[in-house]
């Protein structure tokens, strides 16, 4: 590297990734369009599950856009993928008041669902496996900077949302995000960039003799291709593993307003509000989590996860309290959100960064899965039983699942380690011999 060449901020890198995430994660804030939505398609028959269906096609798109584009982020670089993002996502949240004013379900279904779940796709990849470069020494900071803003964003929207609706009406909200969004997505996308070949940073301990940057970072476990991680099984225990935690999760958030307002007796006002403050928890469960995976392990942290929730999930629909059900369900959104902000990283530790954005992007078709499953799953209960609690025991089994699966990966990621001390023992042995002779 060059005496002249200017490295840019680590940390001015992360702020932009923080600027596209808190806007795509937007589309959290979703169920502040429920019941306008509802009230608008009224004559039209429209339901809980086909308005919800617009927040799944959504995710849909944001997984298969995600696993088509990851190889795109390793070729082009992340600030093109950005540029990609911001044009998909601004123009698919705009056109949407055009589909409300024509009273369009399928319209709405085409802008919002599916040209925003392709924004926000290329959004989600274009700045985390580059994070992950940035920042070698403290990968779970890194991927829960860059997810971080993606969680915070149903605080920041929700409220707007909320008042907006109220003031200028549905249609013109979405016209007013989609510009908004746009600017910001556009102008964040500006400044990522990869760090250049063989830079280091500061915090990582330079040899005293040699001078040369000595890493902290632990062994990967692997170092692989996108195409060679897909025929390991550590990589369908994974996807597993995410698919349940977002199943689960995205379905109490899609439907977070409905179920405080309808099962525990909130205010419409206080439900807005409660939404954004779970967003607080959605946010600041992937800084804390994924952070805390540097120290815990990120194996222990999933465990953690899915102890947690197998007892939240079956105790949420048996309390009575408002405090309660705001206190239960803050953890499990901080467990929701962390488990996407500690999977980058995951992903580096047992698969390596060689190609770690295109192994994230395949990873996130789980995220199109859950967020097809968990939703639509709730809203049928809800349409079915006439509450979407009804849905949340079910939740804790499918949580007991993960725990087992968390097993079978633990054991997949020691025998690897033993194949890998072995091989170690072996070179050492070679080498020793070479050097006798």
């Amino acid at each position: 590297m060059g005496s002249t060449m200017k490295v840019k901020n680590r940390w001015l890198i992360a702020l932009c990734a923080v600027g596209l995430h808190i806007s795509i994660g937007s589309v959290y804030a979703w169920s502040n369009f429920t019941d306008p939505l509802l009230e608008i398609g009224q004559g039209q028959g429209w339901t809980n599950a086909n308005v919800q269906l617009t927040f799944s096609i959504a995710i849909l798109f944001l997984g298969l856009s995600a696993a088509f584009l990851g190889h795109f982020v390793e070729k082009h670089g992340p600030r093109k993928t950005g540029l990609i993002a911001a044009t998909f996502f601004g123009i698919g949240i705009f056109t949407t008041g055009f589909a409300v004013k024509m009273e369009s379900l399928t319209m709405i279904y085409l802008t919002y669902g599916v040209l925003g779940g392709i924004g926000l796709g290329t959004g989600y990849i274009a700045p985390v496996s580059t994070l992950v470069k940035w920042f070698p020494d403290r990968r779970g900071l890194a991927t829960g900077l860059a997810i971080m803003g993606f969680g915070f964003a149903a605080a920041v929207a929700s409220p707007i949302m909320d008042y907006l609706n109220g003031t200028v009406g549905v249609a013109n909200t979405f016209f007013i995000l989609g510009a908004s969004y746009f600017v910001v997505m556009f102008l964040s996308s500006l400044y990522l960039e990869k760090p250049p070949e063989g830079w280091a940073p500061a915090s990582f301990e330079a040899d005293a003799g040699s001078g040369e940057k000595v890493s902290k970072q632990p062994e990967d476990l692997s170092q692989l291709t996108a195409n060679e991680a897909i025929k390991t099984k550590r990589f369908y225990y994974m996807w597993f593993m995410l698919f349940i935690n977002i199943t689960c999760g995205i379905a109490v958030t899609s439907a977070a307003k409905v179920l405080a307002v309808d099962d525990f007796g909130m205010a419409v006002a206080v439900a807005a509000t409660f939404v954004g403050a779970m967003g607080v928890m959605n946010g600041g469960g992937r800084i804390g989590w994924a952070t805390a995976s540097d120290y815990l392990g990120r194996m222990n942290t999933w465990t953690i996860f899915f102890v947690l929730q197998i007892f939240l999930f079956f105790l949420l629909p048996k309390v009575s309290g408002v405090m309660a059900f705001v206190i239960i369900s803050a953890v499990i959104y901080s467990c929701y959100g962390g488990g996407f902000a500690a999977i980058p990283a995951f992903i580096g530790d047992v698969f390596g960064t060689k190609q770690l954005g295109a192994i994230h992007g395949y990873i996130l078709t789980a995220w199109s899965a859950g967020g097809l499953a968990g939703p639509l799953f709730a809203a049928y209960m809800k349409d079915v039983t006439g509450s979407y609690a009804n849905s949340l025991i079910y939740f804790s089994g499918l949580m007991v699942v993960a725990f087992f699966v968390s097993i079978l990966m633990r054991m997949e990621m020691n025998k690897l380690r033993r194949q890998n001390e072995l091989k170690k023992k072996s070179a050492e042995n070679s080498f020793e011999g070479a050097k006798a002779i």
